[in-house]
């Protein structure tokens, strides 16, 4: 466009584009290939390409032949149903919680729960690694403090809150509140919270019961307990828990998510949470998606999934620890390729280097799907490739990324393949 046909709006918009262009960091939609290997999204238990559950919910479709398939609006209004209610009636007792409030995505139940749910003057601590919808919940909220901590740490977790103790008396007396942001699992390191020793801090330091802790299970779901019930019920946790979030858009390959909660506070996310009132509900049609990926869960049909996954995961950390040591220290030094010691707990691995765009575009380019993570996502220095085994995958496929991966780490390192063990 002519700069003179520009209006000063587009000129600003433009010059913030072109600094992000310069810097690389300029974020794209893009279609994956359809013969692409997908080591990126999370499809987890791969159950968007599940027969059995296309079946389910095409079943539950033709079951209810004369339902709109439009919600018709909010769900304050016109919005709510019948088969909404016993869904998430349902789904709150599988994961053992009095109630549950469906929402249309994760992003905005956070919004919606840290925006109202802490009163004026009260505290926030939170992992400084939790998601960006939790940050923006917390900046629209009335919370008086937001207090990082720093990622995983109880010692940091304790410091900042015998702090915030010492220095507010209202804190220690209880009639202030205290909640904490938690992620069972985060998403870009894929390490799980320790949400027991967080529990028993917070307990100890504020037995008036004014600590109120909040975890997002999204990369929980389906993956993490007894049927995938997540981090909270696996550990007996839930008694100890304000408010759980589970999310429907990764292992569950659907849409939305529900908030488990007390009564009280689902009735108070109903009355005040703005990011649940103005929004037209989800359609019946993702209902009854919901509906036929927890039927699995219920019944335990994912808990093979599961289990493969499981070994998928030991699969690809020992081949990258192997290949690792291959390239020896001095490439670990330069963090030509760095993973972690100890086997994740999750699918999802944080593969560290220098140079992630091109290790990615390496890979891409031989048919695997993974994706570069750059800062802001992630601390500078911590810049990584991102992979995302699913229960679909096979061995032989993990074989071939880490061959991949292993071409390009050996030629940035010096590295022949003739002196090389792999």
């Amino acid at each position: 466009m002519d700069d003179k046909a520009q209006s000063g709006l587009e000129k600003s918009m433009n010059l913030a584009l072109n600094r992000r262009r310069t810097k690389s960091i300029l974020r794209q939609l893009s279609i994956n290939t359809t013969t692409s290997i997908d080591f990126s999204s999370n499809d987890f238990l791969s159950l968007s390409s599940s027969q059995r559950v296309r079946k389910t919910f095409l079943n539950e479709l033709a079951k209810y032949p004369t339902f709109p398939l439009g919600s018709g609006g909010s769900r304050l209004l016109d919005g709510n149903s019948p088969y909404a209610e016993a869904l998430e009636t349902s789904i709150a007792a599988f994961h053992n919680a009095p109630t549950g409030l469906l929402c249309n995505s994760g992003f905005d139940a956070n919004v919606g729960i840290f925006s109202c749910l802490p009163q004026a003057g009260d505290v926030i601590i939170y992992d400084e690694y939790i998601h960006a919808s939790v940050h923006d919940g917390m900046r629209a909220s009335r919370a008086r403090t937001l207090l990082p901590f720093a990622h995983n740490s109880i010692a940091s977790f304790t410091t900042v809150l015998q702090d915030c103790i010492s220095t507010d008396p209202s804190i220690a007396s209880g009639t202030r509140n205290v909640f904490i942001a938690l992620e069972a699992i985060y998403s870009m390191d894929g390490d799980i919270c320790p949400l027991e020793s967080i529990v028993r801090t917070t307990q100890t330091l504020l037995p008036l019961n004014n600590g109120h802790l909040i975890v997002d299970e999204a990369h929980a779901t389906g993956l993490i307990g007894t049927h995938g019930r997540g981090l909270v019920s696996s550990l007996n946790l839930e008694s100890s828990i304000l408010v759980r979030l589970h999310t429907f858009g990764k292992a569950l390959s659907s849409n939305g998510a529900i908030i488990l909660c007390s009564e009280t506070v689902k009735k108070y996310l109903i009355n005040y949470a703005r990011s649940l009132i103005y929004t037209t509900f989800m359609s019946f049609p993702n209902l009854a998606a919901i509906k036929a990926s927890y039927s699995l869960l219920m019944d335990g049909a994912t808990e093979p999934l599961a289990r493969r996954l499981e070994g998928h995961v030991r699969l690809l950390h020992g081949l990258l620890l192997e290949l690792q040591e291959d390239l020896g220290a001095e490439a670990r030094r330069r963090r030509v390729l760095k993973v972690p010691d100890q086997c994740p707990l999750s699918p999802i691995f944080s593969v560290e280097t220098n140079e992630p765009r091109a290790l990615a575009r390496w890979c891409q380019e031989g048919g695997f799907v993974v994706r570069p993570i750059m800062p802001p996502t992630v601390p500078a220095g911590s810049e990584r490739v991102r992979v995302c085994l699913h229960a679909g995958n096979t061995e032989e496929e993990i074989r071939r990324l880490v061959d991949r991966m292993g071409e390009w780490c050996k030629r940035q390192a010096g590295v022949s393949t003739r002196d090389s063990k792999l």
